[in-house]
């Protein structure tokens, strides 16, 4: 706005400049007497012309006579001529500058884009990168020193390009950083994916990402810290699941039904996780359930214009994704009902029978799933008669559905989330009353 007002008063300093050129081709001094009549008038075409024929006054007969009508149309073109040029000038800089002034806007908002390709080497340390989510590209060192120079007593778990670490940082705040080894393109191109889709992502039911960073071949991505760790921890680890009593259980699938129904219905496009199991869900201190992991993530429109290589993890993987190649929304509903075979049975997706023979737990549960004498006593022992058995014939039923060969044949998440909502008590996110709740 000053450069604005600058070449505005230069424009005049010209337009007076003009003004007194002229006035010395027509030889008169430059001395208007106005009367009182037209000093009150308001139009700067009749103050200009007064300035140019002095002793000129609005409706005077003598100033008709001294000065001829040739003079007084000169005078009236080159004073608007003059006023002309000035406004022309002011609006093509008021342009230019709104011109400017959007760019500077424009290139701003790119900056907190979430584009991966060229930040490794541009952004600074805890500089915001996703207005959204907050997510920012944090300095290697401050991760290297809350935890500990990723000492070995602060990890929290071990996946397949590198392990996850608590990190205390100096507010007394904490946060889990999961640190992957990027010395080939697929571990690269999983970091890359899970950063930007979880800079998308906003649900309670979905790891929140805090940030990330790089130092050499080494990718960091810090997230919340989950206190009660992963699903598969809580069933399978050192607890065997005593913490896990059948309304928390229910509640664990709900969340996770949620958070399904999140990617697979108001995503856009949709996006399908691909490796859903208990180790990719995480509890917080409350026992909420998020998903995590999202580095083989895809959206649905991506995968059908893309082949892509094989992946999950055995147990989980659906029968026509195996043994096909054919990815949909109908995937992540198989690897659900199988976490929920989990939840029910307290088994792992696949045992070994012998060195060379494994047994899945859908082949072994499935003709006892329906079963309603035989169901009872294949439940996790933890949890065994402290449910209603009508809920546990409504979960199974659920279960046996998901887990269909037949894609065609698995419901859709969202019928999932519905029949199960009514079977987590209201106080625990669904809708069952607690007078109806059966006593542990």
């Amino acid at each position: 706005m000053k450069k604005l007002l600058t070449l505005f008063l230069f424009l005049v300093s010209i337009h007076e400049t003009i003004i007194v050129s002229a006035s010395a081709v027509q030889g008169g001094p430059l001395a208007p007497s106005l009367s009182p009549v037209s000093s009150s008038f308001s139009s700067p075409v009749y103050a200009s012309m007064s300035a140019f024929s002095p002793g000129f006054q609005l409706g005077s007969e003598e100033h008709k006579k001294k000065d001829p009508p040739k003079k007084m149309l000169i005078a009236l073109i080159l004073a608007c001529s003059s006023l002309a040029a000035i406004i022309s000038s002011l609006f093509c800089l008021w342009v230019y500058y709104n011109k400017n002034s959007h760019k500077s806007t424009r290139n701003d908002d790119a900056e907190k884009g979430t584009g991966l390709t060229p930040f490794f080497g541009k952004f600074k340390p805890t500089r915001t990168v996703s207005k959204e989510s907050n997510t920012s590209f944090m300095d290697y060192k401050m991760l290297e020193k809350s935890t500990d120079k990723f000492h070995e007593g602060n990890i929290l778990g071990e996946g397949g390009f590198g392990c996850v670490y608590k990190a205390q940082f100096d507010a007394g705040t904490f946060a889990a950083v999961k640190k992957l080894d990027c010395k080939n393109q697929d571990a690269e191109k999983e970091f890359q994916n899970e950063v930007n889709l979880l800079c998308k992502f906003k649900h309670p039911n979905i790891i929140s990402l805090l940030g990330f960073s790089s130092e050499n071949e080494s990718r960091f991505i810090v997230y919340e810290l989950m206190h009660n760790g992963s699903l598969e921890t809580q069933i399978h680890g050192p607890s065997q699941g005593s913490s896990l009593t059948w309304d928390r259980r229910m509640k664990i699938a709900l969340d996770t039904a949620r958070g399904l129904e999140h990617l697979h219905e108001h995503c856009n496009p949709p996006v399908i996780h691909r490796d859903l199991k208990p180790s990719n869900i995480l509890l917080d201190s409350n026992f909420n359930a998020k998903l995590s992991d999202f580095g083989l993530a895809v959206n649905d429109a991506a995968h059908n214009k893309n082949n892509l290589k094989l992946s999950g993890t055995l147990g989980y993987v659906a029968p026509e994704y195996l043994l096909d190649g054919k990815l949909t929304d109908k995937s992540d509903v198989y690897a659900f009902g199988v976490v929920l075979l989990e939840l029910l049975l307290g088994r792992k997706p696949v045992e070994k029978l012998a060195p060379a023979q494994c047994q899945s737990i859908v082949t072994w549960a499935m003709p006892q799933l329906t079963d309603r004498s035989k169901l009872p006593d294949i439940v996790d022992p933890v949890i065994r008669n402290t449910m209603d058995l009508k809920h546990l014939y409504q979960v199974a039923a659920v279960a046996v559905l998901c887990v269909q060969p037949e894609p065609g044949y698995r419901p859709l998440i969202a019928d999932v989330l519905h029949s199960l909502i009514p079977l987590v008590p209201m106080e625990l996110g669904g809708t069952l009353r607690v007078t109806q709740a059966a006593a542990p």
